[in-house]
């Protein structure tokens, strides 16, 4: 039976502008709230967590030293992209740190190697994804570094002190496949290349971001474009009529949202 106080509404999000607005559904997040004001809070580096550093530290109002064009340890481009640009881009000394949140002020140039021991129950670790699997509900990242890098010291937290763990994650990074089979082919000794971790998690794509923004539900309903607007993806976003006058206000807010440069 159809709801006749439910409507529906379609909204096209470029990749940056649902980075934008997963940033901002983090801040509604009640354990967020919390651990911004009472706890410790680690953003570990990466482009989407970019965003997220840039609203958490607006919202304690620390943004001011803050930008996100090195926020990263590495990423995927292009292969025609110049090889000047990609050494400049391994130039460690541009690498601003992770961000590390306690009680409310940023505690400049730490990472979460610096303060992983210090961790507690209630802390939270915020940490980006290469994929994510919407029926699965599992996400997983590449990982390069022979030790498992960044998600191999947060998991010590994670796992041993019950340490909350978010993950920040866009839908053009959706798969369709079996996350754990997939890991055990790229993680065989026949296989080159980088390594793959499934990591369990609560997941934020730009769907439990307009849920947790405006209270509407979302559904991936088609994705693509050309000119710019590769890696879009159109939603039907559902809710009554206040719900999707806020979703209105939420895409007019984010549409001219500029593509991540470095």
């Amino acid at each position: 039976m159809v709801d006749d106080n439910i409507y529906t509404k379609q909204i096209i999000l470029s990749p940056a502008a649902g980075k934008r607005i997963i940033a901002k559904a983090l801040l509604k997040h009640p354990s967020i709230t919390e651990a911004l004001e009472l706890r410790t809070v680690v953003i570990i580096a990466g482009t989407t967590n970019g965003y997220v550093a840039e609203e958490l530290l607006n919202k304690i109002g620390q943004a001011e030293e803050f930008t996100k064009d090195r926020f990263f340890r590495g990423v995927t481009l292009p292969q025609t992209y110049k090889k000047t640009d990609t050494g400049r881009l391994s130039d460690e000394s541009k690498f601003p740190g992770d961000i590390v949140i306690e009680k409310g002020k940023w505690l400049s140039g730490k990472t979460i190697f610096d303060v992983v021991d210090n961790l507690k129950k209630g802390d939270i670790i915020i940490k980006g994804a290469n994929a994510v699997n919407l029926e699965q509900k599992l996400a997983a990242v590449y990982i390069g570094h022979p030790t498992a890098g960044t998600i191999g010291v947060a998991l010590q937290a994670i796992l041993g002190k019950r340490v909350e763990l978010f993950l920040p994650v866009g839908l053009e990074k959706r798969i369709s496949g079996d996350i754990n089979r997939i890991a055990q082919k790229i993680n065989s000794p026949n296989t080159t290349g980088l390594r793959y971790m499934p990591i369990n998690g609560e997941i934020i794509t730009e769907l439990e971001a307009i849920k947790l923004l405006t209270g509407a539900e979302s559904e991936l309903v088609a994705g693509g474009g050309i000119c710019g607007a590769e890696g879009s993806c159109w939603l039907a976003v559902s809710g009554n009529l206040e719900q999707l006058n806020n979703v209105s206000s939420l895409v007019e807010e984010i549409s001219n949202e500029p593509s991540f440069v470095i």
